[in-house]
């Protein structure tokens, strides 16, 4: 429980971001392993293609996205970030990095090492 409510209140500190937190999050993915089919995308974001299909049009409503036609399949669009896009996701992790490293650094020494090593535990918890 934990982590989900550092997780909303870390969405709380990202109102300046025209994207919603799952269009953020589906951004993050292009920006990693796009350009991307939206199947692809789907599978990696664990939702339905034709809900990434509404996502992917209002990402690209926005100009955080483009679609590119595949070389070789004519039927296969791709989505790929836009330097908007790019910029916008930046924007974002920079906001929630700053209220992260504030309330950190009010840690005491013991805390902020403890979060320290916790990291890489973190990490392959998110990456499983």
């Amino acid at each position: 429980m934990a982590v989900v409510r550092l997780a909303r209140r870390l969405r709380l500190e990202d109102t300046a971001a025209d994207a919603t937190i799952s269009q953020l999050s589906a951004l993050s993915v292009i920006e990693k392993f796009g350009p991307i089919g939206i199947g692809d995308l789907a599978a990696r974001e664990r939702v339905q293609p034709p809900t990434m299909t509404r996502m992917v049009s209002n990402l690209e409503a926005l100009g955080l996205l483009e679609r590119t036609g595949d070389e070789n399949d004519r039927r296969v669009v791709r989505v790929a970030i836009t330097k908007t896009g790019s910029s916008a996701l930046a924007d974002s992790r920079r906001r929630r990095t700053a209220f992260l490293a504030a309330n950190i650094r009010t840690l005491p020494d013991d805390d902020r090492h403890a979060l320290l090593r916790a990291l890489p535990i973190l990490e392959r918890l998110a990456e499983a």
